[in-house]
């Protein structure tokens, strides 16, 4: 196997990983607090371990701009999971994934809002396409529906990771292990309190599950994408990665019979579409 095909097998099981997250958080009966601090518990140590293999910084080169960008960043990541967990509880895989997909759209928005950035006229097309895709998932216009609480949660999953997204533009000198095992680490110590206590509750297969979030879908996935962009361009994983929803949505029709409807469907092509097009815009796909 050729370097490149490497970069690309590890790309597609980091994007599978991250897929699997949504259906992970179905089987395991915790609350999302819960879920979000055993995740993070499970992933410091195994990018502990993977910090050791790799001998990557864990300390050297932090500041104080930067502990304070992780700080903020770890915050960001910790409201991101758990709306996402809730997105889950309440509405289902396919629902809470369609939410956080729409996470391009507010990257947008944020850069154009906070930082100044110029928009071009196709990231606004784009932000309209999501719009248009959130419409047409919603499942109705009612506070009492699930799926539309669901689908609430999913996208304030997004708004949080859009914002998590630019605060690690900051962080870019960083290696990145050293920048994943601080943000798990503040998210590990934020949901203490309320996270502790319902780990002592958890079945076997809960706490196995949990396991494999933390370790597989959190860590591995995470040392395998920085992994691809030894040997594939940033573009190419990204459009990878970008193809999550895809995973997620077929995971979750495969194991849990969530059958989408047409206007679900058309709604999810609008919101993948606007996840992938600014990344094959960017450059050659590798």
């Amino acid at each position: 196997m050729t370097p490149r095909q490497k970069g690309l097998t590890s790309a597609h099981i980091a994007a599978v990983f991250f897929g699997l997250t949504g259906v992970l958080g179905h089987v395991i009966h915790a609350s999302p607090m819960t879920i979000t601090f055993g995740r993070a518990l499970f992933a410091v140590a195994a990018l502990l371990v993977v910090a050791f293999c790799l001998k990557a910084a864990i300390v050297r080169g932090l500041d104080r701009r930067s502990s304070i960008a992780l700080l903020c960043s770890g915050l960001a990541l910790a409201i991101h999971w758990v709306t996402f967990f809730m997105a889950v509880k309440t509405g289902g895989i396919a629902i809470a994934t369609l939410g956080f997909a729409c996470f391009p759209a507010f990257i947008t928005l944020l850069e154009r809002l906070v930082l100044k950035d110029a928009v071009s006229l196709l990231d606004w097309i784009l932000v309209v396409l999501v719009i248009s895709g959130l419409v047409l998932v919603t499942p109705a216009i009612d506070l009492n529906n699930t799926g539309t609480i669901g689908l609430f949660w999913g996208v304030i999953s997004a708004i949080t990771f859009a914002a998590l997204a630019l605060i690690n533009r900051t962080l870019g000198r960083l290696d990145a292990i050293q920048v994943a095992f601080w943000q798990n680490l503040v998210v590990l110590v934020l949901c203490l309190p309320l996270g502790m206590s319902g780990m002592v509750l958890l079945s076997g297969a809960s706490l196995f599950w949990l396991i494999v979030l933390g370790v597989m879908c959190t860590a591995l996935s995470h040392f395998l994408f920085v992994h691809s962009l030894r040997s594939i361009p940033a573009r190419s994983a990204g459009l990878i990665i970008a193809l999550e929803p895809v995973y997620a949505i077929a995971f979750a029709m495969i194991l849990f019979n969530e059958q989408p409807t047409l206007r679900m469907t058309l709604g999810a092509i609008l919101i993948i579409v606007a996840a992938v097009w600014p990344r094959r815009q960017t450059g050659h796909t590798a």
